[in-house]
């Protein structure tokens, strides 16, 4: 990526993947442990269905080893011709193995914990005894002609040392991806980017990464990812998942899209962004935040006077993503105290109402003294100038302030403010 596409560029790393990424979804794998989320087969193949349309890489699904409908579930998914690569996720454990290759799918995303906590607490194996059991694991799928990827969990709380070991092991063995995860969500970004430039120099392979959300960092940590030389990241759908979650699909979006959005736009469908989170919003029996990247209900609402102004007269004053590449419009709110006249000047030209600018800063008097007892709907506003414009014209135009003082009386009258 040429640093003069965007103007917020950093010079561009040499090893940077910024403009050269894939996304492997996992909504129904990650997703699928959201605390809400319960989704039958119906909803699981529409769901992959509207992430394969929107132009995801991947999508990962739950181990067939979970139970028998998710095994059913997923050779359901791997018959429905999507465009995308199929993964299942799996433990590093033969039994796991011998079930996953069965399957339709194209490739395992195989996982295993490395940090001293999982690996006391959770399976009980030393790192000598992982080597061991990775190499069983990837030599065994890759001889079924499945395509792999080798994770440790929680590595950033791993020893560095038996990290970079291990990668190098499964590497040396031919995996597609080394993976890794941030799975308690502790990780940085400035501790990313090391880790990821430090791994990117000791395998050949390609790199996923896999960020939890639980500090805040998922989305800034994806980017430093791949600015560091990573390929492939992990996300779900209104970043649902363990806990807080991951990385947000749409979240990621808009870093990625102000990176370069040429390269985003052309291969991503943004606009069906929406539907999409409002289809496992619906699912999970959830609200989508009113701050939620790029469909959330502010994302694109400005409010305060000198910031409407700007906008009306040029939207990459107070926008960096443009609502329209993703199928999304603005809104400048109007009906509250900290209104200005250039932005009912444009509401009222909307409204096709023939009004000066003296007319129009005088009405916009009586919106803000209205909006002190409370704020105005858009519905609201736009009675008050229609009222105001009748007044004007049965007066002709002689007394705006009368005119201005009468609208309001009848705007109340109507409805009433307090």
């Amino acid at each position: 990526m040429s640093t003069a596409s965007s103007p917020y560029a950093r010079i561009t790393d040499l090893l940077s993947n910024v403009s050269n990424f894939n996304i492997i979804d996992t909504t129904l794998r990650e997703g699928e442990q959201f605390a809400n989320a319960f989704f039958n087969t119906e909803q699981k193949l529409k769901i992959a269905k509207a992430l394969d349309d929107f132009g995801v890489e991947y999508l990962e699904l739950t181990s067939p080893v979970a139970s028998e409908q998710s095994r059913e579930d997923n050779e359901k998914i791997c018959q429905l011709g999507l465009k995308c690569k199929i993964l299942s996720h799996i433990r590093c454990h033969m039994t796991d193995a011998k079930v996953g290759v069965e399957t339709s799918v194209d490739g395992l995303s195989v996982v295993i914990g490395t940090s001293s906590y999982l690996r006391k607490f959770s399976h009980g194996k030393d790192m000598n005894a992982i080597y061991d059991l990775a190499a069983e694991v990837i030599t065994f799928i890759k001889s079924k002609g499945k395509e792999v990827r080798f994770s440790s969990e929680d590595s950033f709380r791993s020893d560095l040392v038996d990290l970079l070991k291990l990668y190098r092991h499964v590497d040396k063995l031919g995996v597609n991806r080394v993976g890794v995860a941030d799975t308690v969500g502790c990780a940085h970004p400035r501790q990313v980017y090391e880790l990821i430039r430090t791994l990117r120099g000791v395998v050949n392979c390609d790199i996923e990464c896999h960020f939890h959300n639980d500090t805040g960092c998922a989305i800034a940590n994806a980017y430093c990812a791949l600015e560091a030389g990573a390929t492939h990241i992990d996300t779900c759908i209104l970043g649902i998942g363990e806990r807080n979650g991951i990385t947000p699909l749409g979240g990621f979006a808009a870093r990625m899209y102000v990176a370069d959005k040429a390269y985003v736009t052309n291969k991503y469908d943004l606009h069906k962004l929406r539907d999409i989170e409002n289809m496992i919003a619906t699912f999970v029996e959830i609200q989508i935040p009113f701050n939620n990247y790029i469909t959330g209900y502010c994302a694109f609402t400005h409010k305060a006077g000198i910031h409407a102004k700007a906008i009306l007269n040029n939207p990459t004053t107070y926008e960096i993503l443009r609502p329209e590449d993703f199928g999304m419009t603005r809104y400048v709110s109007i009906g509250h105290r900290l209104t200005g006249w250039n932005a009912v000047k444009s509401r009222c030209e909307q409204l096709d109402l023939q009004l000066t600018d003296d007319e129009i800063k005088e009405v916009t008097r009586k919106i803000k003294e209205l909006a002190d007892i409370k704020p105005l709907g858009i519905e609201e506003v736009d009675t008050l100038l229609r009222i105001f414009d009748k007044n004007l014209n049965l007066t002709s135009h002689e007394d705006i302030t009368a005119a201005a003082d009468a609208a309001g009386n009848e705007y109340k009258a109507q409805s009433p403010v307090s």
